[in-house]
């Protein structure tokens, strides 16, 4: 029970976290691609919790774990940190003022692509149930070269990209996007 309250805990708390960050620039509820994104990242976001939940905890736990040890992995996830902030913060200003004009393919075909990485990102934690947040070696830990491990080494970190790239337009911000 632990493990789901604070699974649930986190989701909420990073719903809150990010419906602030971008309705407050926007200065209001009704951004569409804030709308988008939200959805297009916590229903996925739930559904793979509730599965991991129920058929893998051990590997929900160990994603859930974000504190980093290292100084250097510490930057990194300050810096990526600071530039999610300022992303979603300059695409609901960027909202509000009317400063980029997307063409809505444009942003379905990146909810389109943010879907299919997200996907992608859900089969990694199926592939390999060590995989966690930091870098870390465990007891009986093997190294995964199969199915998509056997296409691309990393692909969680592939998956990432491509989810990372596309969410500034599926907020209809050029300007986040050229962060």
């Amino acid at each position: 029970m632990k493990l789901l309250f604070s699974a649930l805990a986190k989701l909420i708390v990073g719903l809150a976290a990010i419906a602030t960050l971008l309705f407050a620039p926007a200065g209001t509820f009704a951004y569409p691609g804030a709308w988008r994104l939200i959805s297009l990242l916590f229903i996925p976001m739930l559904i793979i919790g509730i599965v991991f939940y129920i058929w893998a905890p051990s590997t929900l736990e160990r994603r859930m774990r974000a504190k980093e040890e290292r100084s250097k992995q510490k930057g990194i996830v300050a810096m990526s940190g600071l530039l999610f902030l300022a992303c979603f913060i300059l695409a609901g200003l960027d909202f509000r003022f009317g400063w980029s004009e997307i063409p809505s393919w444009v942003t379905w075909t990146a909810s389109s692509v943010f879907v299919l990485s997200y996907g992608m990102y859900a089969e990694v934690m199926r592939e390999n149930e060590w995989l966690s947040r930091s870098i870390e070696v465990a007891e009986g830990q093997k190294v995964i070269s199969t199915g998509l491990y056997g296409i691309v080494r990393h692909p969680m970190y592939t998956a990432t990209i491509g989810m990372f790239l596309t969410m500034p337009i599926v907020l209809g911000s050029w300007w986040a996007f050229s962060l």
